[in-house]
């Protein structure tokens, strides 16, 4: 499969773009944007949130509260600070650690209306912003496994700021309806996830994972050249000479920080690419050859020991889901 290649269906278009890893990931993932859902409080209040197994994300833009995740530290944010929450348990927001953490929503908490201390000044105005990101297609394991439970980036870090401008154009678009008022809010909410990405690859409080690598001059070139042409029969002498190590120092630190062997990872993303594939009417041994298997055989038998079932059983499975599923 080339660069430029798209795979069609009647519910999505998935082009990939062999020099972006990331974009290849969301692509084949079909994050779904939930619109965007404001939130106003006045001290004291709070909030409780059932688990999400997807991604949120949200910005503090005026005030500051608690974000108390189970399991975790509770986190102080501020005006113009963001967070991300990948496959997060139960998670609270409010004015006091107490107030996120208590079990019922909590004080006078309003939804989407107009316009180290461990409590907030009583009568302090909070106005918070939060998008989901639901993932619809069966393919986003590979983002999920490199996010951390809650991912912070601050407004004075140089991200913040230019979090901030994006952020500010969603909320105006939220409080000014105007005409493609959706269109515009998922396609900022979309941008704003892949810069909170980018943020999270590029963090050395971070140095290991999957995002992590896919920038990484070394990992990352292997990675890039893996998706850039999935069907190469690529070897881990090619893939270590690109990495600029040696074979064996190339194996052991891209096992380290993506958490797989190179060529399992090879033929992993392949599998990500067939059941991408297999949502079209393409036949299998067309959609083996594209991936770098000379036989539908082959393809096959790499496809049940990855997935589980047969491609010709996957294809079948997708018939039997809602439409919005697919």
């Amino acid at each position: 499969m080339k660069s430029s290649d798209v795979y069609r269906s009647s519910s999505a278009e998935v082009t990939l773009d062999a020099h972006d890893p990331i974009r290849d990931v969301l692509a084949l993932a079909r994050p779904q944007t939930v619109a965007p859902v404001p939130l106003h409080a006045t001290a004291p209040w709070g909030a409780r949130f059932s688990p999400f197994p997807h991604i949120k994300l949200g910005v503090i833009v005026e005030g500051e509260c608690w974000l108390c995740v189970d399991g975790l530290e509770p986190i102080l944010l501020s005006t113009g600070d963001f967070y991300l929450l990948g496959n997060p348990p139960p998670y609270g927001l409010g004015s006091s650690i107490e107030a996120a953490r208590a079990r019922d929503s909590y004080g006078p908490l309003r939804k989407e209306t107009p316009a180290s201390r461990s409590e907030i000044t009583q009568g302090s105005v909070t106005y918070a912003c939060s998008v989901d990101f639901e993932f619809q297609g069966s393919d986003a394991s590979t983002l999920f496994s490199s996010l951390p439970p809650a991912m912070l980036v601050k407004a004075n870090d140089t991200d913040g700021r230019l979090l901030w401008n994006i952020a500010t154009l969603l909320v105006h678009e939220i409080e000014t309806p105007k005409a493609g008022r959706s269109l515009v809010l998922e396609h900022l909410a979309q941008i704003l996830l892949v810069h909170m990405l980018r943020s999270h690859a590029g963090s050395s409080h971070e140095p290991l994972g999957w995002l992590a690598s896919v920038v990484d001059d070394g990992i990352g070139a292997a990675l890039r050249a893996m998706h850039a042409e999935p069907r190469r029969r690529w070897t881990l002498e090619e893939l270590a000479k690109l990495a600029m190590m040696s074979r064996s120092a190339f194996a052991a630190n891209f096992k380290n920080r993506v958490g797989r062997p190179p060529l399992d990872y090879l033929i992993e993303w392949r599998m990500q690419l067939a059941r991408a594939a297999l949502r079209t009417e393409d036949s299998l041994t067309a959609i083996a050859g594209a991936i770098g298997y000379q036989s539908e055989s082959a393809f096959s038998t790499a496809f049940r020991r990855v997935v589980g079932m047969s491609p010709r059983e996957f294809r079948v499975s997708l018939h039997a889901q809602p439409r919005g599923r697919r």
